[in-house]
């Protein structure tokens, strides 16, 4: 019995369907990013949007400050980037022209505003699709117990660990 290509799932060209279908996909993604280039305004009031959610989510949980905290100095981080020259001036000497020949040299930042954005706005997609996993919780909860339960909790799993061996 013949078996067609296409049952295989693989396409005409020798790769899979599977393959050809995240290539598809990443097209249309950056289809999508090259498209939101130019409005800036509009692309910033999408985080500030999303921002917004992901603070109102965390303060209904009541949970996951840890990791938003992670977030907080992550996002922190690329900030300073951001608003860091890529040259550092006290190195280099005088930045500005100092004869006909010199080129002025604007500011260029070490991380670039589209980018910026683009990590602002996954990060905390990334992190909100992530408080889904109770493993995440696991820190906070080790965190708010008291000297006396994390002894008990650590007598049990050493009790556990030693019947097993």
């Amino acid at each position: 019995m013949e078996v067609s290509h296409a049952e295989e799932g693989i396409s005409a060209d020798g790769g899979s369907s599977w393959s050809q279908w995240q290539l598809n996909l990443s097209t249309k993604y950056q289809q999508c990013l090259d498209k939101s280039t130019p409005y800036t305004l509009w692309r910033w009031l999408s985080v500030v949007a999303i921002a917004l959610i992901y603070g109102i989510r965390v303060y209904y949980l009541e949970g996951f400050y840890i990791v938003t905290y992670g977030l907080g100095i992550y996002l922190l981080n690329q900030l300073l980037g951001f608003l860091s020259p890529q040259v550092d001036p006290e190195s280099e000497g005088p930045t500005l022209p100092s004869k006909g020949t010199d080129e002025f040299k604007p500011f260029i930042r070490r991380l670039p505003e589209f980018k910026f954005w683009y990590v602002v706005l996954s990060c905390p997609l990334f992190v909100s699709h992530n408080i889904h996993i109770l493993l995440f919780l696991l820190p906070e909860i080790i965190y708010t117990l008291d000297s006396w339960e994390v002894n008990k909790l650590c007598f049990h799993v050493s009790r556990a660990s030693s019947r097993v061996a």
